[in-house]
């Protein structure tokens, strides 16, 4: 694969951050332990046999999906594409310990999972070789140089899912359009969450095809965690406010909010039993901390024996639970967009019929949260301190409380399908191409 003069360079530049990238991931392992795990996979060094010509009927689909939400969001296409494909074999690569720890769960005998592979030639060529995939589905954001001309040049149709692209990342992809227009030009099709989205995708030079929805308005909550969630609701003496997915800063803001306005709250007969679950794993600790040293007692959910005990806030400190925490919740304050982060996934809790209250950068899913604010779902708040203020008499309430819940199952139902229409998609791509195994390595 002769490299174009400018990806080359990108190449280079690459090299030479190898050693940066393992240092990085020695230091994250001291907090998150799957950081330390199977590392030789980041460099497309593999223990497992390379792939043989894709048997009649078996194709393997290679789906990456970098981190958590990212995964979820695979989650629910796989499920279709199984449903399609029965025979199929998954090739899932991920790029977070959070990601692949989630992603461990969809796995069925016969399929892989593996890191990322670094965007270096040489790791990129390996992954390729090894598995030889008959099509790569890349979920929302992710494109990678190499990554993207070397499927080009082996002829393996890689795609973009549930792609999306916010103002900041178009302004960024522009910035580097030098480097980032021939990636998204040398994608086989992108299929866009929104009309905005396309626009920006098609901008910077993505073979749009066209806009089938979110993905995760096809999401079905876990009906046990659910059920489990809504009877700790029951039991609870006070209503739930739930700070979902919070991240760094946030929940210092939350704390000093709080602290300020619950005694005049508590005199307008207002109460509140907050439940924080921190987005990040390795924060658990930091949170339990800064509310303990703010006087207020805490609850951990790795300690619960059954329902929780009483404590003025309870932390969620487990993963995979979520369905269980917006179970628990009359409404939740959504973590990350309270920050300029973006803001975190709104559409989990409205399919829980757990109305949202959301900060003012919602920016990751500009469109959902607008539409889920104009059906009145979803409600805005100006920073945390509203948000907070905001939340608590909603929860106290329970007529409007109770409208809003049955609003919100309308809304998740009135704009599913996106999953099945994207399956399908993938598969007429797919069986559109002939296959890569014969393709040179």
């Amino acid at each position: 694969m002769a490299d174009h003069p400018v990806l080359g360079l990108y190449s280079l530049a690459i090299g030479l951050a190898t050693p940066l990238l393992r240092r990085k991931l020695r230091r994250r392992a001291e907090t998150e332990p799957g950081y330390a795990l199977a590392v030789p996979e980041r460099f497309g060094v593999y223990d497992i046999a390379p792939r043989g010509p894709s048997e009649a009927g078996r194709p393997l689909i290679w789906i990456h999906a970098v981190s958590l939400g990212e995964t979820r969001a695979a989650a629910i296409l796989l499920k279709e594409l199984r449903e399609l494909l029965p025979q199929m074999q998954l090739l899932l690569s991920n790029g977070t310990a959070t990601g692949r720890e989630e992603g461990r769960k969809l796995l069925r005998g016969g399929d892989i999972q593996v890191w990322q592979p670094w965007d270096s030639r040489q790791a990129v060529g390996r992954f390729l070789r090894n598995f030889r995939p008959d099509i790569g589905v890349l979920m929302e954001t992710e494109i990678w140089p190499n990554l993207v001309a070397g499927c080009k040049a082996r002829g393996i149709p890689l795609v973009l899912a549930n792609a999306r692209m916010n103002e900041k990342s178009w302004r960024g992809a522009k910035r580097f359009a030098w480097l980032a227009r021939p990636a998204y030009r040398s994608l086989r099709a992108v299929w866009a969450q929104t009309e905005s989205d396309a626009r920006r995708l098609t901008d910077i030079g993505a073979p749009v095809r066209a806009v089938l929805g979110n993905l995760k308005f096809d999401s079905v909550p876990d009906a046990r965690l659910l059920a489990r969630g809504r009877g700790w609701r029951a039991a609870s003496a006070r209503p739930v406010v739930l700070f979902a997915s919070s991240r760094e800063g946030e929940e210092a803001a939350w704390l000093h909010a709080w602290l300020a306005a619950r005694e005049a709250l508590a005199q307008r007969g207002q109460q509140v039993q907050w439940l924080l679950v921190p987005r990040h794993p390795q924060r658990f600790d930091e949170v339990m901390a800064l509310c303990a040293d703010a006087g207020l007692t805490v609850s951990r959910r790795s300690t619960w024996a059954d329902e929780p005990p009483t404590a003025d806030v309870w932390l969620g400190d487990s993963m995979g639970e979520m369905a269980q925490y917006y179970g628990m919740a009359h409404a939740a304050m959504l973590g990350g967009s309270f920050e300029p982060l973006g803001g975190q996934n709104l559409i989990e809790a409205l399919s829980c019929d757990c109305p949202v209250i959301m900060g003012p950068h919602t920016f990751n899913f500009a469109e959902a949260a607008e539409l889920a604010a104009e059906a009145g779902v979803a409600l805005r708040a100006a920073d945390m301190h509203e948000g907070v203020t905001e939340a608590v008499r909603l929860v106290n309430e329970p007529a409007r409380l109770a409208d809003l819940a049955s609003r919100c199952h309308a809304f998740t139902s009135a704009h599913r399908g996106a999953a099945r229409s994207t399956a399908w998609a993938v598969v007429e791509q797919m069986r559109s191409t002939p296959q890569p195994g014969a393709a040179g390595g």
